[in-house]
């Protein structure tokens, strides 16, 4: 059990670590890109439209592995795309993150 816990503690300071390796103006850059290039299929607000909803409620029972799969690898058979050739596994960690944090999202 004990063991368990510390490698969970690790997975959260690797998780976190990831997320601040993304610069400033990097996490503008992707917030805007959320917003314009997800937000043509997601809807502006994220509210839906083509795609489901990605505001932090309709996120809360997916787990962060299975969005970061979505984002990378897209969804075949649907209009998602594959985003790992334009971003990184960091930025792609840093967008599910943004998209789960209920004061980021408007």
């Amino acid at each position: 059990m004990p063991r368990t816990l510390v490698f969970l503690a690790l997975c959260a300071l690797t998780m976190s670590a990831t997320a601040e390796a993304v610069t400033a103006q990097r996490q503008a850059e992707l917030r805007d890109l959320v917003h314009q290039d997800c937000g043509s299929c997601h809807g502006m607000r994220l509210t839906g439209g083509l795609g489901p909803a990605l505001t932090p409620q309709a996120l809360q029972g997916k787990n962060h592995d299975f969005l970061f799969s979505t984002i990378r690898a897209g969804r075949p058979g649907t209009p998602m795309p594959p985003w790992q050739p334009l971003l990184t596994d960091q930025e792609i960690n840093w967008i599910v993150n943004y998209l789960k944090m209920p004061e980021e999202t408007p």
